[in-house]
């Protein structure tokens, strides 16, 4: 049984996970941070979709009985600023996501961190939602967003994103 040199350990010391990368400013963008800044482009297209249906159907959202019947009035001025509020403050979240990626393609590692803080809190209120209030993972609702959201984080936190966000860092 011959060994491998490209092969490594399944499970590696935490002193060779966190070592410091190598200094090499002329390092070509890896495979994973460009992917990684695709996923996140398709999760702002993602949101855009999800603002533009809220908005669409912003009036029948309003119209949910259980609302009318605490007191509610559909039709008041404070409804409407509210959908306003709604795609001002998602618009303001789409574009940090996006300004995030752009970042990140560029090679900053504060951003690559940020995103992956980011990602780990998305698909950990996911789990929460599923877990306390018995949300169903279905394509409609949140297995999409799910599914960029894990693969993010993957390509993230691969070796060579890490390696290319650290490509400035001097030892």
């Amino acid at each position: 049984m011959t060994s491998r040199p490209e092969k490594r350990a399944a499970f590696e010391p935490a002193e060779r996970l966190l070592a410091p990368t190598g200094y090499d400013p002329r390092m070509p963008r890896p495979a994973t941070t460009t992917v990684a800044c695709l996923l996140v482009l398709l999760r702002v297209g993602a949101g855009v979709l999800v603002l533009i249906a809220l908005a669409n159907n912003w009036t029948a959202l309003l119209q949910d009985p259980d609302l009318i019947a605490d007191g509610w009035d559909p039709s008041s001025d404070v409804a409407h600023y509210g959908l306003w509020v709604v795609l001002a403050i998602g618009g303001i979240v789409l574009l940090i996501d996006l300004l995030l990626a752009v970042f990140v393609y560029r090679g900053r590692n504060w951003a690559r961190m940020f995103m992956m803080v980011v990602t780990v809190l998305s698909i950990s209120s996911s789990f929460f939602t599923w877990w306390v209030q018995g949300q169903e993972i279905k394509i409609e609702t949140t297995f999409v967003s799910l599914s960029i959201d894990i693969l993010l984080l993957l390509a993230l936190s691969s070796r060579s994103a890490a390696a290319y966000a650290r490509r400035n860092e001097k030892q």
